[in-house]
C-alpha cells in the first residue's frame, strides 16, 4: 500500500468532520439570528412576523447546508472517479510493461 493509499482515508474522514463542523456552524449562526430576532421582536403569536422570519431563517439554513452537502459529495464522486480511472490506467501500464 502505498503512501497516498493510506492517507486517502484520513483524508476522507477529515473531510467527513468538516462537514459536520460546518453543519454545527450553520446551526449555531441560526441560533443566534433566532437569539436576536426574539430580542427584536415581541412574540404576538404563533403566525406572526417573528415566527415567520424564524422559519425563513430554518429554512434558509438548511438549504445552504444541503447545497454544501451535495457539493461534497459530487467531489468526493469525482475523486473516487479520478483515482480508479487512475488505478486501470496504472494497471494497463503495469500489464503492458509485463508482457
Amino acid at each position: 500500500m502505498s503512501g497516498t493509499d493510506k492517507e486517502a482515508p484520513d483524508a476522507a474522514h477529515q473531510f467527513i468532520n468538516n462537514l459536520g463542523d460546518n453543519e454545527k456552524s450553520a446551526m449555531e449562526a441560526a441560533r443566534k439570528f433566532v437569539d436576536a430576532v426574539n430580542d427584536a421582536f415581541p412574540d404576538v403569536g404563533e403566525d406572526g412576523p417573528r415566527r415567520k422570519i424564524i422559519d425563513a431563517a430554518f429554512r434558509m439554513t438548511e438549504q445552504l447546508v444541503d447545497a454544501g452537502n451535495r457539493v461534497a459529495l459530487n467531489i468526493v464522486d469525482l475523486t473516487e472517479s479520478a483515482l480508479e480511472k487512475a488505478e486501470e490506467r496504472a494497471e494497463e501500464k503495469g500489464s503492458a510493461g509485463a508482457g
